[in-house]
């Protein structure tokens, strides 16, 4: 057992995921948790994935590893109030989707201790919410990204990065610069557009909201899936990674405008090629093993 006790702050899919593998995987670790919003606490009781207690300094008691599992924009402040109770030898890692901004936010906080933050991403999840949509095997053969500095204890990197390999993730490092312009392009991208997407149909003046939810095909249902996904939790991540962001919708709107000119000159060998080209990167995901055939991410 790589940690013997395990504390998760905010209770919802990532960390009900994170407790259910956990406890498959070693069936002494002790896990507490968290989370600021008493209908969450009340809920993960019901669920048992985890310990959960009333109070942030009862769920850190001799924590060997602590989670933040919260929107990025809240980890601040709660690293604040998690600095004075946590020990010289406790790690803390996270599972946010922006890091670079996040790390500056925390070096101020955490001062000397900031050696044993880990910086962790586990690129998993779908458009659900709440630890009622956890379930074990979420991790299983996904990617975890580890962006350390420099001064981050290797020891404290190693346990961090066996702990998501036993869960069945793929690790990778990478520095926090390139974290957040890959999942800029990958992740955060593709769910901007997925909430303009759904946003412009709904402005459309010959469209009502209701010829959305009846006539919707099933390219428009799958593509916009995501759009469901947590509005605060997506809300800070644009906020957090504005650089990077603005870089990429900058080339998606190029993208845009080229094809928006092979339609209006009615170029079909420049779409033939763009879709092409496209759809066999298209396959390489599915080839890469970062989708499944199987309904509801394999859920039920």
């Amino acid at each position: 057992m790589i940690f013997k006790r395990i504390t998760l702050i905010g209770l919802g899919l990532i960390a009900s995921s994170i407790a259910l593998s956990a406890k498959e995987k070693w069936e002494k670790v002790e896990i507490n948790g968290y989370d600021i919003c008493p209908k969450v606490r009340e809920s993960a009781r019901k669920i048992r994935f985890c310990d959960v207690k009333n109070n942030l300094n009862e769920a850190l008691k001799d924590a060997n590893l602590v989670i933040l599992c919260v929107p990025v924009g809240q980890i601040p402040g709660i690293v604040k109030s998690l600095n004075g109770e946590i020990t010289s030898e406790t790690i803390i890692t996270d599972v946010g989707s922006v890091k670079l901004s996040l790390i500056e936010s925390l070096e101020p906080i955490l001062k000397e201790k900031m050696d044993l933050f880990v910086p962790g991403h586990p690129v998993a999840g779908t458009e659900k919410s709440g630890p009622e949509s956890g379930f074990s095997g979420l991790f299983e053969g996904r990617w975890c990204i580890l962006t350390p500095l420099e001064l981050t204890d290797p020891k404290a990197v190693m346990k961090v990065k066996n702990f998501w390999s036993s869960l069945g993730m793929n690790i990778k490092i990478m520095t926090p610069e390139h974290h957040d312009l890959v999942l800029a392009v990958t992740s955060h991208a593709p769910h901007l557009i997925a909430y303009t997407v759904v946003g412009v149909a709904n402005d459309l003046e010959n469209v009502t909201e209701s010829e959305i939810i009846n006539y919707s095909a099933a390219g428009f249902r799958d593509f916009t899936r995501i759009a469901a996904s947590d509005p605060t939790m997506w809300r800070d991540i644009f906020l957090n990674n504005k650089k990077a962001h603005l870089e990429v919708l900058g080339r998606f709107t190029e993208e845009l405008f080229s094809l928006q000119r092979a339609i209006r000159r009615e170029d079909g060998d420049y779409l033939l090629k763009y879709f092409e080209r496209t759809r066999d990167i298209r396959k390489s995901i599915v080839e890469a093993g970062q989708d499944t055939k199987n309904p509801d991410f394999g859920r039920n």
